[in-house]
């Protein structure tokens, strides 16, 4: 895809630059992946670094949606330019009484990711991926690969495309 000063390739070729559960699903995606600087993932530092614009930088947020007793997670998909309104938007697109980002240890434990990779590739198949509007329409962004050693290139489509995706304007 050509995004940033990165040396892309495809990611099925290198399974080795992505967290297991990403590997097991990322056949045939037509994703790309790059090695980084695993002290570089954070979104600001990764993008200075590597001349990603903050606007091709997708970040994904794990959530904790609580209602009656039961808790449910979500993945929230937006741009590094965006602030997805958790506490509107995404609390009533879940239907919660109480919504929060989920604990690290919860977050890494659940998806078998690294904290600062997770990725909505590979998560756990009854898990809603929310993908903000700019995302879906986005011809090409990066987003984590699972851990913090590499980042993926993928079209906004592919992201709008999983089987659990739910294309909404996470940012009103």
């Amino acid at each position: 895809m050509g995004i940033g000063t990165l040396d892309w390739e495809p990611a099925e070729g290198r399974l080795d630059l992505l967290a297991e559960p990403v590997a097991r699903v990322v056949a045939g995606l037509g994703a790309e992946v790059a090695e980084i600087d695993p002290g570089l993932a954070d979104t600001a530092a990764f993008c200075e670094r590597y001349g990603v614009g903050m606007d091709e930088s997708a970040n994904c947020v794990i959530v904790a949606a609580k209602r009656g007793g039961e808790v449910r997670y979500a993945a929230c998909m937006v741009l590094a330019t965006t602030r997805a309104d958790v506490n509107g938007v995404v609390r009533r697109h879940l239907d919660a009484r109480k919504i929060s980002f989920a604990p690290q240890d919860d977050a890494v434990g659940l998806t078998g990711m690294e904290y600062g990779g997770i990725t909505p590739l590979g998560l756990p198949e009854e898990w809603p991926v929310l993908v903000d509007e700019a995302v879906a329409a986005h011809p090409g962004v990066v987003i984590g690969s699972g851990v913090r050693r590499s980042k993926l290139a993928v079209p906004g489509a592919l992201l709008a495309g999983l089987k659990t995706a739910q294309v909404i304007n996470l940012a009103n």
